[in-house]
């Protein structure tokens, strides 16, 4: 032990030996620190020497017999299963005679069991690494959930930020926002309505002004409390001025009615200057803990129009035909079906009246509401004391309303149309309409083959800007052609054309529509027909997908369903499940207990009222298929994100 201090103590002071003789000495001490005692060394022995000469025998024996066993079961073939038990056995018979051997076993197994758990950890660390680069999407059927996250990060869609429930909308995905945008703005600006902007932070003296609404926004909301930072005095960083705090608190902007409203009391006076009807395209911030790419982020852009009226009648005209803008909007442009319905009182938009909604189903059975419409009735307008004199000289509070839509309605295109291998985009609103990818003449081409594939491509691309077209040609000379293909399948542009010397020579090319009619098939069409064969052939996939998600729709509506049928298939219909349950639309009498009941019991809630059915008297003569009582409403419930 002398050995292992003196060599301890040399290794604290950095002592290397530089002499023969040194090493020699060194290395003698470690033999001697290693080296095992006596006491050590016999401890196998010793036990086994207590064993009498006859006992020692048995044990022998029983060895002998237990392996005799093990190789007659090996030889005929046994399951491990079988062997390791008796494997055990032999194990500690042995140990009679030297119990290092389990010691021996023990060590082993720890040896055996790290490698294994650390390719386990870095298998789980590779995994989680390579997500975010994969291009792998997870079947829908096999979670649903994780396939909605797959396709927009396989898409270029957007991406995780920095910042905590906030998205980085990538060009991909805001040409996408674009196009809804471009379509939108002119069907509001046909309404009467003009654009303006509006300041990003709100006072939190306005939104106290209105105390319902302030209710419903105030635990989503983001507090400016100071005006600037500065160095703390301990050197560890960046803090609030403690000297630089507002005496007003502002609010990043969940929703602008107080900022605007506050506004029309300048703006209005007289019946004269109104309707008054305003639209803001901006973005604004809810904090949410829970969050899904486009659904529910923190930060979120849309559109915000707010209008005043002299009459409640002008009022509630605006916010219905703002509805029917919005669901036309949703048919058209993006193919995809709506119920157009009123929300519940539980469900109306804070400080409404009446709140108009279009409520989509995605293809897990869940509804997904894609706009609102709010009749605000002269809450807002009591409030910040808008009044305006009418034709009689009599002193009016003003009638209001408030619409928009946002970048929410993406994730409802997504889940519309998109399948297992990728987006899916109807023709309408796709940023690319046709991909045309040309095939490289091969060296031994001659010239003047390459000469015309160039004027045949130039060609094609006039002839189909021209019939009013979006076309991108991609000429990447460092990507393969598979991989072209791949890439734009991922992303749903609607048709690819592939030209090649070949097909030129032939006067054809090929086209392969990603959806729709055909899509399985490519096809051969005449260089001279490509302009009207494409734009026939994407008008016919933006009808069909249409068609295929109106009939998804109708087949998604349960009609005869009881309530316990309906919470016994929703208790269980999660987001990752596919295709799902879908919405069910019964007889119902309005009433907010059994309503928050029904959320309680089976997590569903409703949708909306919707007005098709209502309006023609559909819950006359019912009962409510929960409390038995007179229906008041046909009510849509299902869940919902």
């Amino acid at each position: 032990m002398l050995g292992v201090a003196f060599l301890v103590a040399r290794r604290g002071h950095s002592f290397v030996p530089s002499s023969a003789r040194q090493r020699q000495a060194v290395m003698g001490a470690v033999r001697t620190a290693v080296r095992p005692s006596s006491s050590s060394r016999l401890f196998s022995s010793t036990v086994a020497s207590e064993l009498t000469a006859e006992e020692k025998a048995t044990v022998e024996a029983q060895i002998k017999e237990k392996g005799n066993e093990i190789r007659s079961l090996k030889d005929g073939g046994a399951d491990k299963s079988e062997v390791a038990p008796l494997v055990e056995e032999l194990l500690s018979l042995k140990a009679k005679l030297d119990p290092s051997i389990l010691e021996k076993k023990k060590k082993q197994q720890q040896q055996q069991k790290k490698p294994k758990q650390q390719q386990q950890q870095k298998q789980k660390q590779q995994a989680s690494s390579d997500d975010a680069d994969s291009e792998f999407i997870t079947p829908r059927s096999e979670d649903y959930s994780k396939w909605y996250s797959d396709l927009i990060r396989t898409a270029g869609l957007a991406e995780s930020s920095p910042v905590r429930g906030c998205m980085v909308i990538k060009p991909w995905g805001m040409s996408l926002w674009d196009r809804v945008r471009t379509d939108l703005d002119k069907r509001i600006q046909d309404h009467g309505a003009e654009n303006a902007y509006f300041p990003l932070l709100i006072p939190k003296s306005f939104l106290s002004q209105e105390a319902e609404h302030v209710d419903g926004f105030a635990k989503e909301c983001a507090v400016v409390t100071h005006h600037r930072l500065t160095a703390a005095q301990d050197g560890s960083g960046l803090i609030a001025d403690p000297e630089a705090e507002l005496e007003d608190p502002l609010i990043v902007r969940p929703t602008s009615e107080t900022m605007i409203w506050f506004m029309f009391r300048k703006w209005i006076n007289s019946y004269r200057d109104l309707p008054l009807k305003i639209n803001q395209w901006a973005n604004v911030m809810r904090w949410e803990l829970r969050t899904r790419p486009f659904l529910r982020t923190s930060e979120f852009l849309w559109q915000e129009g707010h209008t005043a009226h002299a009459t409640p009648e002008g009022a509630i005209d605006d916010a219905r035909t703002m509805m029917e803008n919005y669901a036309i909007l949703c048919e058209e442009l993006l193919a995809m079906p709506v119920v157009r319905g009123v929300k519940s009182p539980s469900e109306t938009f804070a400080g409404a009246v009446d709140t108009y909604t279009i409520e989509a189903l995605m293809q897990n059975g869940w509804a997904l509401q894609s706009g609102t419409s709010h009749f605000l009735g002269q809450s807002f307008g009591k409030a910040f004391n808008v009044t305006f004199q009418d034709d009689q000289g009599q002193l009016q509070d003003v009638w209001g309303t408030s619409w928009g839509v946002s970048t929410r309605l993406l994730g409802a295109l997504i889940m519309t149309h998109s399948d297992d291998a990728g987006l899916v985009l109807p023709p309408k609103v796709a940023p690319t309409q046709v991909v045309i990818v040309p095939i490289a003449p091969k060296k031994k081409d001659s010239e003047e083959a390459k000469a015309a594939i160039n004027s045949a491509l130039d060609t094609m691309v006039a002839d189909l800007k021209a019939a009013g077209l979006r076309v991108k040609v991609d000429d990447r000379d460092y990507i393969r052609m598979g991989a072209k293909f791949f890439e734009w399948e991922r992303k749903g542009v609607p048709l690819r054309i592939e030209l090649g010397p070949r097909d030129v020579a032939k006067g054809t090319c090929v086209f392969k529509y990603r959806a729709g009619p055909g899509a399985d098939e490519k096809q051969f069409v005449e260089l001279k027909e490509v302009a009207s064969a494409a734009t026939a052939g994407l008008d016919a996939m933006q009808d069909g997908l249409m068609e295929a998600a109106s009939q998804r729709l109708e087949d998604g509506i349960c009609t005869d369903a009881t309530y316990d049928e309906m919470k016994t298939a929703l208790s269980v219909d999660e987001a990752t499940a596919y295709p799902g349950v879908g919405l069910y639309l019964v007889p119902w009498k309005c009433d907010a207990k059994n309503e928050d009941a029904i959320k309680e019991e089976c997590k569903a809630t409703i949708r909306c009222y919707p007005l098709k059915e209502n309006e023609a008297g559909m819950a006359k003569g019912k009962k409510c298929f929960y409390s038995g009582e007179d229906a008041t409403h046909m009510a849509l419930f299902g869940r919902a994100f």
